[in-house]
């Protein structure tokens, strides 16, 4: 029985070693990642495929990096994939979920035949290197990814003030922020992911058809961004919960006396865009959008994200870039990583409490009345963490419920493509317009 052309890897790669040494040494993204005179010792790591001893080794010292092969001994840790998931990986444009080591390694989903060999910590402590040193070689076996264009605004349309908010213990009152835009009859209230903030929605914010339909806020949590932590929070200790999340959310609409607003939201928010829809009265929603959401998810958690033997600000950003479409403007992709690597200690952490098995809708979503609080479901193909599959399954247990997966997009539309992703939502704000019950329903 012949072997896979893959199970090889450096043979497989062939005279693409060659380009990787002079890729590193002008690319402005690896050179910014490993210049520090804290590498004071050279460091390596080894990628290859399962079954095979035969190893790429990279290198890393001090402002470059260099490439050659042997066997995953001479590595610090070596990661290793089958190679029909190597094969997927350098295609020009890889499907979900092998646009990324992270989506073939998985989170809640793990894919068979993935194992990071060797010390565990140096894995994470590396995350920002190797997920570069990755994508150079892709680059150098098959070219750059084709990256779609955008066309970049010369003015902004969001306006940003705080507003005191009394949000549910443990969060109290709290002074938050938030953005506006926007002159249409529709509110919609968008809400960022789990460690972010809501800047991810400055494209669709600022997006000419988005300005005229809706009047467009975005806030960030407590503790998130740009707005203060509550005096009870001890930095490392956040946490989030459906209660707290959804009274919080319940506070912003009152406080800004919106009118059966729209509440749209991924990730983590789109799960309590769910929530939403079952406590549509207590919040005063009029419809919601979940994106990337499901009724539920598990996993069992690590701890890279809260630990003190790793630069979290390195870290975090690193776990979800490989989340996105890889054919996203490159500058939205970055955009991403910049907001994952500018929060608090432990914030991430936190929410992922709530997205991680805190959230569980999975018996009540047969009591969402979409009559009153439509529910339109949206989720990215890219996303290897909530697949669109998943989002289905959960729609299919809500009655008048609808659900589309968004080719090239991933676990961020909003913020990944908000040109591609702004006709999805203008579609999902119009349904609800259409079919949502026009009454008082504090009178019916």
């Amino acid at each position: 029985m012949a072997s896979h052309a893959w199970s090889d890897l450096p043979a497989a790669l062939g005279a693409t070693a060659s380009k990787v040494e002079p890729l590193m040494a002008r690319d402005a993204q690896f050179k910014a990642f490993t210049t520090s005179n804290a590498i004071d010792v050279p460091a390596t790591f080894g990628i290859k495929s399962s079954g095979s001893e035969n190893t790429v080794l990279v290198t890393v010292a001090n402002g470059h990096g260099t490439v050659g092969h042997g066997t995953p001994d001479k590595a610090l840790f070596t990661l290793s994939a089958l190679p029909e998931q190597w094969e997927q990986f350098f295609k020009p444009t890889p499907a979900a979920p092998y646009q990324s080591y992270w989506g073939m390694f998985g989170m809640n989903i793990k894919q068979k035949g993935i194992e990071v060999l060797g010390d565990q910590t140096s894995f994470a402590h590396w995350a920002h290197v190797w997920r570069r040193t990755l994508e150079i070689l892709h680059e150098a076996y098959c070219g750059p990814y084709a990256e779609e264009e955008q066309v970049e605004p010369d003015e902004d349309y969001i306006t940003g003030r705080y507003v005191y908010l009394m949000a549910p213990e443990p969060w109290g009152k709290c002074k938050i922020f938030y953005e506006q835009s926007g002159s249409g009859t529709q509110d919609i209230v968008f809400l960022h992911t789990a460690g972010s903030d809501s800047r991810q929605y400055h494209g669709v914010m600022n997006d000419s058809r988005m300005r005229k339909i809706c009047n467009m806020y975005a806030f960030d949590l407590p503790g998130h961004g740009r707005s203060f932590p509550s005096k009870s929070y001890y930095p490392g200790a956040h946490t989030n919960n459906e209660e707290v999340y959804v009274g919080t959310i319940a506070s912003f609409v009152k406080k800004l006396g919106l009118k059966k607003p729209v509440i749209c939201g991924a990730s983590m928010a789109g799960q309590v865009c769910l929530a939403v829809a079952i406590h549509y009265k207590e919040v005063g929603a009029g419809g919601t959008i979940p994106l990337q959401g499901s009724d539920y998810l598990n996993m069992e958690r690590q701890w890279y994200d809260r630990s003190p033997y790793v630069n979290q600000s390195l870290f975090n950003p690193e776990w979800i870039y490989g989340m996105m479409s890889p054919t996203a403007p490159h500058y939205n992709k970055q955009l991403v990583w910049h907001t994952y690597s500018a929060q608090a200690y432990g914030i991430f952490h936190g929410d992922l409490d709530f997205y991680f098995g805190g959230w569980d809708g999975r018996s009540r979503m047969k009591d969402i009345d979409t009559e009153a609080c439509p529910v339109y479901m949206l989720t990215g193909e890219y996303d290897w963490s909530n697949t669109p599959q998943m989002s289905q399954a959960t729609a299919d247990k809500i009655k008048g419920a609808k659900h589309k997966s968004m080719p090239q997009l991933g676990h961020f539309p909003a913020t990944e493509d908000p040109a591609r992703f702004v006709p999805y939502l203008i579609e999902a704000i119009e349904h609800i317009q259409a079919t949502r019950r026009d009454v008082d329903d504090a009178k019916g």
